[in-house]
């Protein structure tokens, strides 16, 4: 039995092949290489959302369908609801008004925005430089949607008092800037994107509640009519949803770089002897 036991020791330490493999830990990118990996995803995030109708299936269709025929839906109901929003703009607080009113504005919201970006960048902490990313592509690809469409579509806004169906066409004053609403699209944008990255159901419902102010009070101040606002709304929720599931598709916010992975023990047996093998 000794000798037995002796032998099987000899082939264990001996015969036996230790295919342990120990990785190099990856160093992780600097600064500029973040910096080339988030402008990539950002740039390739945009003209990914613009190039998204060749690849449109029979849902993404009729999605495009609802989308339209609500908005002609609010449309037929604009004049007659729009009294009743405009006659609760003195109730509001100037302070609510003001920061609803700086909060869709380009030059603020894009330095918020932008200061996101900077901090998840400078601490390397890839959830928000990922959130950051996120903002600025979104902001990007409805903010140029609403640019174009409320020049070229020029329709009055609710303010000048010629109605609803009033349009002049590449007009570009702003009496005929709007539809759609740029203030209604950066703020819900930025809210539609926060709330993604979070996952308390409070915390969303908080965001989506601050994120709806600036819409509404868009309509209080007979600067929009609530088709406006509904097809800003949509235009933020496909432009950010389309934005989130291209980074999610490049697999550069997943937490894998610099990671070490966990080694897997199991015992290799052949013609040679045993071995004791760990795979990464």
């Amino acid at each position: 039995m000794k000798q037995l036991l002796l032998l099987v020791g000899m082939l264990l330490v001996s015969s036996a092949h230790a295919q342990l493999t120990i990785s190099e830990p990856i160093a992780p990118p600097s600064r500029i290489d973040l910096l080339k990996i988030d402008g990539a995803n950002a740039v390739g995030s945009v003209l990914n959302a613009y190039a998204g109708p060749v690849r449109w299936k029979r849902d993404d269709w009729l999605t495009a369908g609802g989308i339209a025929l609500g908005t002609f839906g609010l449309f037929m109901l604009d004049e007659r609801l729009q009294p009743h929003f405009s006659r609760r703009n003195d109730k509001v607080p100037d302070l609510i008004q003001d920061a609803a009113f700086y909060f869709g504005k380009p030059q603020y919201n894009y330095g918020l925005t932008a200061a996101i970006y900077v901090t998840g960048w400078l601490t390397k902490n890839e959830k928000i430089r990922e959130t950051g990313v996120l903002l600025i592509a979104s902001a990007t690809t409805a903010g140029l949607i609403q640019t174009v469409s409320k020049t070229a579509i020029g329709r009055a806004r609710p303010s000048t008092g010629v109605g609803n169906r009033d349009f002049d066409f590449f007009n570009g004053t702003p009496d005929y800037h709007s539809f759609p609403s740029g203030h209604a699209i950066l703020a819900f944008t930025t809210a539609h994107a926060l709330a993604k990255q979070v996952e308390s159901p409070w915390l969303k419902a908080g965001i989506y509640t601050l994120g709806s102010i600036t819409p509404v009070s868009r309509l209080w101040t007979d600067a929009h009519w609530l088709s406006d606002i509904g097809l800003s709304l949509a235009i933020s929720i496909v432009s950010v949803d389309s934005v989130f599931n291209y980074l999610k598709r490049s697999g550069d916010y997943d937490s894998r770089h610099g990671r070490q992975s966990r080694i897997q023990w199991r015992v290799s047996g052949g013609l040679n002897g045993l071995g004791l093998v760990g795979q990464f």
